[in-house]
């Protein structure tokens, strides 16, 4: 299966909701005017990391951002992994990755299970507690949320469960964008498959994240990059490359788990 997916690589205005959503659609549209297949947006894009605030401007179990991915995935015709957002429950605030295929149906959900402490997402989320497999056009994938990527056994249960591609939004900040290549090439080398890993652009009062978002294929190699600045980045995978590199080198055959322990 072939397919262009479009990374919209979004300077999130701080704590404004409203503004992204628009900023957000302006996006989606206009890759899709290109042409795309599937898109995918940055982490917390909705609010940035305006966590303090988040009990007031947190999406309400994920319905704005949902109602408005899923009818833009249904009137465009794409896939949108709508990055992921601030969703408050009754239990508490979660940052959510949701999922929608082309007819605009719910495709899957992720909630980050690795909350980054470094940046108080301990304070003000819960963390998830199920991986993030879904189904695109028949082929298996992944959502993964920034920190995750730092967790290799985490990303490693969703290759050994037949994910071909791995989708992840970030707020990664540009202090550590070596660690940032570094993590996603090692990652789409070790599970042979596409790493197609969303960023985002610009600042906030605390931080200036590194952009740099990237397509990366089962054999490691960087298929496109982003600058630091917004942008939208577009690239083609193929997934019959995911199952060459498999039978070329046999690393899910010749894992022996019964001794990782």
């Amino acid at each position: 299966m072939i397919m262009k997916i479009s990374l919209l690589q979004l300077d999130i205005a701080f704590g404004n909701p409203q503004v992204n959503y628009a900023a957000a659609e302006r996006k989606i549209r206009e890759a899709a005017a290109q042409g795309t297949d599937c898109v995918i947006l940055p982490e917390l894009w909705t609010t940035g990391y305006d966590l303090t605030r988040l009990a007031e401007i947190a999406d309400p179990e994920g319905n704005a951002t949902k109602a408005l991915m899923s009818g833009l995935a249904r009137q465009l015709g794409i896939h949108i992994v709508a990055g992921s957002v601030a969703s408050k429950y009754d239990n508490g605030i979660t940052n959510s990755m949701y999922v929608f295929n082309r007819t605009g149906e719910l495709a899957g959900e992720y909630s980050k299970l690795h909350l980054f402490r470094l940046m108080d997402e301990h304070l003000y989320l819960q963390p998830g507690a199920a991986k993030g497999l879904f189904t695109l056009d028949g082929a298996s994938c992944a959502g993964l949320i920034c920190y995750d990527i730092r967790f290799p056994e985490w990303v490693r249960a969703h290759t050994a469960s037949g994910a071909e591609t791995l989708f992840i939004s970030a707020e990664w900040p540009l202090p550590r964008l070596a660690h940032w290549r570094a993590l996603l090439v090692s990652r789409a080398i070790e599970n042979q498959c596409y790493v197609i890993a969303c960023n985002r652009a610009g600042e906030d009062p605390s931080n200036t994240f590194a952009g740099h978002s990237m397509i990366i294929d089962p054999w490691g190699e960087v298929i496109c990059e982003a600058s630091g600045g917004e942008e939208i980045l577009s690239g083609v995978i193929d997934l019959q490359k995911v199952r060459e590199v498999r039978a070329q080198i046999p690393v899910f055959s010749d894992r022996r788990p019964e001794l990782y322990h």
